[in-house]
Parts: structure tokens; C-alpha cells; sequence
């Protein structure tokens, strides 16, 4: 991923955490690979989080497609103390917040659907960089001669 790109995903993620009044946000790719997270996260095993909610994804999918839908994309899960609402971002992502009663599902909706299109932007500006060769240069500037000494110490 790229710096700035990085960086708007933290601050998106950050923001949305605090407008939301959630307890943690992470932001998953489809393949369940963790791509940032915010809040309370220290708790909870992220790599198990972000694995479970592709797996939920994919098998929302699996219904959506079996009523003529081409996904399902949001979910919500409401639990006794913490709730869970699960959206797709740009196609290619997933935003997950979890909140807690100091927060509503309307709020976290609202809330959401803002960060989802900052969100979009961003994943649009690293497909177009990635396509343009820009990955390539990027991946090369980063990686200096004493990198290269150090892999063959």
C-alpha cells in the first residue's frame, strides 16, 4: 500500500471510530487479510475477526445469490452487550464496527456511509496507481542497496 493511501485509510478508520461513538473499527480485505483497525482492538484476536467477517461475506454472498441479489452489503449482528455492522467498501473491502450502547445502529449507519466513500476513493486511487506502474517504482524507491546488503548478511 501507498503512504498516503495509508495514511487516509488511518485517518478515515479514525474518524469514524470517534463520529460513530464505536468501540473499535477494522477494515478487512475480502481474502480476510487485516488492513487497519482503530479504538478497542487490544481485546479482541483480529486475525480471527478479520477471517470470520470474509467468511461472512462470502457466505452472505452464497444467499444473496441464491434470491437473485449480487450481494448482501451491509450486515448487522445485535448481541447482548456489543453489536456488529458489517459493510462493503469500493467492492474490494470490508468495514467493520463494533459499538456498544453509548452508540445506535442509525448513527453507525450515518456514519458509515460517509467513511465508506472516503474509503471507495481511496481503494480507487491505489488500483489507478497500482495500473499505472506507480507500485512498481514506489516498491523499488523503497527498498535501498543496504536493504539488499542486509538480506544477503
Amino acid at each position: 500500500m501507498f503512504d498516503e493511501e495509508s495514511r487516509e485509510i488511518s485517518d478515515t478508520i479514525g474518524r469514524l471510530l470517534k463520529e460513530a461513538n464505536a468501540k473499535s473499527v477494522y477494515l478487512v480485505d475480502k481474502d480476510g487479510q487485516l488492513i487497519a483497525s482503530s479504538g478497542e482492538t487490544s481485546n479482541i484476536d483480529s486475525t480471527s475477526l478479520a477471517s470470520l467477517t470474509a467468511g461472512n461475506i462470502a457466505a452472505t454472498g452464497g444467499l444473496a445469490k441464491l434470491i437473485g441479489e449480487k450481494e448482501f452489503s451491509i450486515l448487522f449482528h445485535e448481541g447482548e452487550k456489543d453489536n456488529i455492522h458489517i459493510s462493503i467498501a469500493g467492492e474490494r473491502v470490508i468495514l467493520v464496527v463494533i459499538f456498544d450502547e453509548r452508540s445506535s445502529l442509525g448513527l453507525v449507519r450515518l456514519r458509515v456511509k460517509k467513511a465508506n466513500e472516503a474509503l471507495t476513493r481511496c481503494i480507487e486511487n491505489i488500483l489507478k496507481k497500482m495500473s499505472s506502474g506507480k507500485a512498481k517504482e514506489n516498491l523499488l524507491e523503497e527498498i535501498s542497496d543496504e536493504d539488499i546488503e542486509k538480506l544477503f548478511q
